[in-house]
């Protein structure tokens, strides 16, 4: 099967537009439909339902899409190691999801890169049941992650807590006023969604949501609003009054733990990357 067909119905799934899909990827339009159209034939299904403005996927096309990423994201390490082989370097897998991207591993990557000289590092974005996926299909080495994935071929391992305090743009915010003027709600989590859902049943509405921190902010910075984010993500912002901490509103935090296959092959360098972790944790926190 042509890799670039399924790389295109992937992004096709993604995006929900021919259009979109064909400018992320550097073709014309004509050129995704036809390869969508040929991967059909060969499958001998229609993978989406096209309507205007309302592109969907058929049953057949959840189904593939699954194993579409399997599928391309093997190939690709697949090249990556028979090109590092002729280096002799090893390759270690690490993902995130996006708020644990903006919310603590932003910080310190580059030193972690700098302290295992001879590995070649791929670090992606992924949300949590992928990498929870990805670990189970050993394509991915180790995951960063809020929430606990409750699985039994899994290793899951405490690295750090990140302190997430209720911030408002406005210097006379109080406890009354936080979700009342323009509250942006970031998705923290799992445990982080009980605990607000079960702190502030009554109040208003968000103004916005959003799955990461760094939107958050930009978006409080530039418009004005409120929201819960971590003190080490905001912490510039308060030193430099731009942002203020909101006496009255309850604070929580986030545990972040790091999950790996307890049948790795690399667990030397996964331990590295473990503790390289904590010694970031260490010093964010």
């Amino acid at each position: 099967m042509d890799i670039d067909l399924l790389k295109t119905f992937i992004e096709v799934a993604r995006t929900r537009h021919f259009g979109r899909a064909a400018e992320n990827l550097y073709i014309t339009q004509s050129a995704v439909s036809f390869r969508i159209r040929q991967l059909e034939q060969s499958l001998g299904v229609n993978l989406f339902l096209r309507q205007r403005n309302n592109i969907q996927l058929t049953p057949p096309g959840e189904r593939l899409l699954p194993h579409a990423k399997l599928i391309v994201t093997g190939v690709q390490r697949a090249k990556l190691d028979v090109a590092l082989a002729d280096n002799m370097r090893r390759q270690l897998a690490l993902c995130g999801t996006a708020n644990i991207w903006d919310a603590f591993l932003q910080f310190g990557i580059a030193h972690v890169v700098s302290a295992m000289p001879g590995i070649s590092l791929v670090a992606e974005v992924k949300n949590q049941q992928e990498s929870t996926r990805l670990l189970l299909e050993r394509t991915l080495d180790l995951a960063v992650l809020f929430d606990l994935p409750k699985v039994d071929e899994l290793v899951v391992e405490p690295i750090c807590t990140l302190d997430i305090i209720p911030l408002s743009s406005y210097p006379d915010a109080t406890a009354e006023s936080f979700f009342n003027n323009q509250y942006v709600f970031v998705d923290w989590g799992t445990a982080f969604s009980l605990w607000h859902a079960r702190n502030f049943a009554n109040s208003a509405p968000p103004y916005f949501r959003t799955s990461t921190g760094r939107i958050a902010l930009e978006l409080i910075l530039r418009c004005g609003g409120s929201a819960f984010v971590p003190r080490v993500q905001a912490q510039q912002y308060l030193d430099s009054g731009e942002l203020f901490l909101v006496e009255g509103v309850p604070q929580t935090s986030r545990d972040i733990f790091v999950a790996f296959h307890k049948d790795n092959e690399q667990k030397d360098l996964i331990e590295k990357l473990q503790q390289q972790l904590q010694l970031l944790g260490e010093k964010v926190t």
